[in-house]
């Protein structure tokens, strides 16, 4: 027998005790899960990768309650549609209604919502992949009690839902001879968080695969290996995956986890945009490497315009070696958080006047405002140093740079503490 309806569609839970995963937003020991035994439901807000069960949980959550329930997706639905739900929902003892995509919501759609949400007419769960926080209309987001970010799921949950669906034989695989591994199944299992994805996976390998002379499907590791090929790999370029994966590619160099930046280096190519790349490359050289070694920095740019003129896949080569370079390299972000705190004197106000000795003596009259008189040119001096103030007077205690004692700026902070005992020596 086959069915019309995908599998991953015919396994949606029906209440919220079949939910698979999400023990932390809907186990038996949380208070969302509390609320809908009891009958009450609160509007939310669920978030969270595709395939993370945001609409099965939204089903399921109906599935436990009285209420009438309806489904819509904010890119289709219409202000029309809303109104015809609000106006049947008004007739009975209320309704609830998920709303998919719900980030997509224009500004009339959202403002017609709002009222009956205060009034208590529908209670909302709305699904989105994107951050509510920055995604969601402020309104919408106060007047849904809980926002929950859901979680690709584990391996244990996704190899539980493989199992449910080969033996479920009223919606699953259940009605169906076939022979599959338990490795096989823990591969598909490790390969993706998604279970939408996992439920396509189970069923495009198994209908792959031949049957012997008993009608038994039997599953062999090369089916598997040619359906699971990148299923695993996700990107949304612009989209919190994308920005989530930059960030921890940064943070592991930071960290000098080599095979973690490698990993995620890996998945933003498969994304394919190298551009984002090679800019998050060279702040990180700047930013995370920075006086520590600074002839490492000088050869990151080299290396990225190697990147743009090999273009992928031998561009990837380049990118290995400086990020390996990177990870393994010591770090100083001391040049960068000095000029932060100057930054903030500045934007603060704490300034003063520049001393006169240093002010431009480039034009006729500088020297009747004493512009520049009791300039020393240190050139001039044994070891092209000398004695003079550079800062404000208000400011010329300041004090932005703490050095670290670490690769290249060891000798630079040896050299900074010289100079610092030489303007006391000068001062006194």
């Amino acid at each position: 027998m086959l069915f019309k309806e995908p599998l991953a569609y015919r396994m949606r839970p029906e209440a919220i005790e079949d939910v698979i995963g999400q023990d932390d937003v809907i186990g038996e020991s949380t208070p969302l899960y509390k609320m809908i035994r009891q009958g009450h439901v609160p509007s939310m807000i669920l978030y969270g990768d595709p395939g993370t069960g945001k609409t099965s949980l939204a089903f399921a959550i109906a599935g436990s309650t009285k209420q009438d329930f309806y489904a819509i997706n904010a890119t289709t639905s219409s202000k029309k549609e809303i109104e015809d739900i609000i106006s049947k929902a008004k007739m009975t003892e209320g309704a609830i209604l998920f709303i998919d995509e719900i980030h997509r919501f224009n500004k009339s759609q959202q403002d017609y919502l709002l009222k009956a949400l205060e009034e208590g007419v529908i209670t909302l769960i709305g699904a989105t992949t994107e951050n509510p926080y920055h995604s969601v209309n402020n309104a919408i987001r106060s007047r849904c009690g809980h926002i929950k970010q859901l979680s690709l799921l584990s391996p244990d949950s996704v190899l539980k839902l493989l199992n449910h669906a080969l033996s479920d034989s009223y919606k699953g695989l259940g009605h169906l001879s076939i022979k599959i591994d338990d490795s096989m199944l823990e591969k598909i299992a490790s390969v993706t968080g998604d279970a939408r994805t996992a439920l396509t996976l189970l069923e495009d390998i198994v209908f792959a695969s031949d049957q012997n002379e008993e009608d038994v499907y039997v599953v062999d590791e090369t089916t598997v290996d040619y359906c699971i090929k990148n299923k695993g790999f996700s990107h949304d370029k612009k989209g919190d995956i994308y920005y989530n994966l930059l960030s921890s590619f940064q943070k592991s160099i930071r960290g000098s986890d080599v095979n973690a930046a490698l990993h995620y280096l890996a998945r933003l190519i498969e994304g394919g945009d190298i551009e984002a790349i090679t800019r998050r490359i060279l702040v990180i050289a700047y930013e995370d490497i920075g006086l520590a070694n600074p002839e490492l920095c000088s050869r990151v740019l080299p290396a990225i315009e190697s990147v743009e003129r090999l273009g992928l896949p031998e561009g990837r080569i380049p990118l290995s070696v400086v990020t390996v370079e990177l990870c393994l390299s010591p770090k100083s972000n001391t040049a960068y958080k000095a000029l932060d705190q100057a930054i903030k004197h500045v934007q603060k106000g704490v300034t003063s006047d520049i001393p006169d000795h240093l002010k431009d003596t480039h034009y006729y009259g500088a020297k009747d405002l004493g512009h520049g008189l009791e300039y020393k040119y240190p050139h001039n001096y044994p070891g092209s140093w000398v004695y003079q103030e550079y800062l404000p007077e208000k400011l010329k205690d300041a004090s932005y740079y703490t050095p670290k004692n670490i690769g290249e700026e060891k000798r630079l902070a040896q050299v900074y503490e010289k100079l610092n005992a030489l303007k006391r020596k000068g001062r006194n």
